[in-house]
């Protein structure tokens, strides 16, 4: 009896080199792309929650209305370093985005 629906397993066996080499290559393409488009995504919001970080230190207002802030709670030094390091952290996250970026679009055709 010839049955053209050989089933799942069958076809399997019968499968071309090409075939088995294309659905592989497919598997490791989409997973790498994923992958490397989760990175992109996760430096991107990495620069953004380091810009959020370096933005809040200017809100110096009181906690509520009855406290002041005083001249004597500011380290100025501490505000400089740390509004210096976040800089450096937010310049090199966004050299390591660029890069990333250019890759991934070189990498799997644009933007996707």
């Amino acid at each position: 009896m010839a049955d053209d629906n050989k089933g799942a397993f069958l076809d399997s066996l019968i499968r071309s080199n090409k075939q088995i080499r294309t659905d592989r290559a497919e598997a490791i393409g989409e997973d790498a792309e994923i992958t490397f488009k989760r990175e992109v995504e996760d430096i991107d919001l990495k620069i953004k929650r380091l810009k959020r970080d370096q933005e809040n230190m200017l809100d110096m207002s009181p906690n509520d209305t009855h406290s002041l802030v005083l001249a004597t709670d500011f380290n100025s030094k501490q505000f400089v370093e740390k509004d210096i390091q976040l800089g450096i952290q937010i310049r090199n996250e966004e050299i390591k985005f660029e890069i990333a970026k250019k890759r991934y679009e070189y990498l799997f055709g644009g933007n996707k």
